[in-house]
């Protein structure tokens, strides 16, 4: 089931093999944000305290500053969180439906029988995995480690196999 904004989900008829939505790694959560900044925030201000105690009143001006300039860098941070790529496999097409981090939406679909999946051998971070269609190729999984994407491609590969199958019985 795909999510599609004015219709609601969208439904395939057909069996599917792969259904998988791809998101980058999220190493700290909104709460353990919250958290952190609050802890930077109070040695900030104690910190300050001690150097305006001292006669350095500036000095809690630029521990504002920098509390301003990390809460910054922390939010763009997060912002590339939101990209997402959902990929759907089927026996007569492979469904792409990506949204990037500003939240502008792509779809694609390549046919299964004729879908080639890439991905250079040996992986590095380098390596992007590939789903190529005639002289088209779409990159998909960019924010994945490299066990990650290989993992992914060989998943990818065996739900081909499968619709595949479906489709053209042995």
């Amino acid at each position: 089931m795909l999510e599609d904004e004015s219709t609601g989900p969208v439904d395939y008829p057909e069996t599917i093999y792969l259904d998988a939505t791809l998101t980058p790694n999220r190493s700290l959560s909104e709460r353990g944000f919250a958290i952190g900044m609050a802890i930077v925030a109070v040695v900030f201000f104690l910190t300050g305290l001690m150097f305006w105690s001292m006669g350095a009143a500036p000095i809690l001006g630029f521990f504002g500053l920098d509390m301003v300039a990390l809460w910054l860098a922390f939010r763009l941070s997060f912002r590339k969180l939101r990209e997402q790529t959902r990929v759907v496999v089927t026996a007569r097409a492979i469904h792409l439906h990506h949204t990037d981090t500003r939240g502008r939406e792509k779809d694609a679909h390549v046919p299964t029988a004729f879908a080639r999946i890439e991905l250079a051998e040996p992986v590095t971070p380098g390596s992007w995995l590939r789903i190529e269609h005639g002289r088209t190729a779409f990159v998909i999984g960019r924010f994945l480690t490299p066990d990650e994407r290989k993992s992914f491609a060989g998943a990818l590969r065996k739900a081909q196999i499968a619709a595949r199958s479906e489709r053209l019985p042995a």
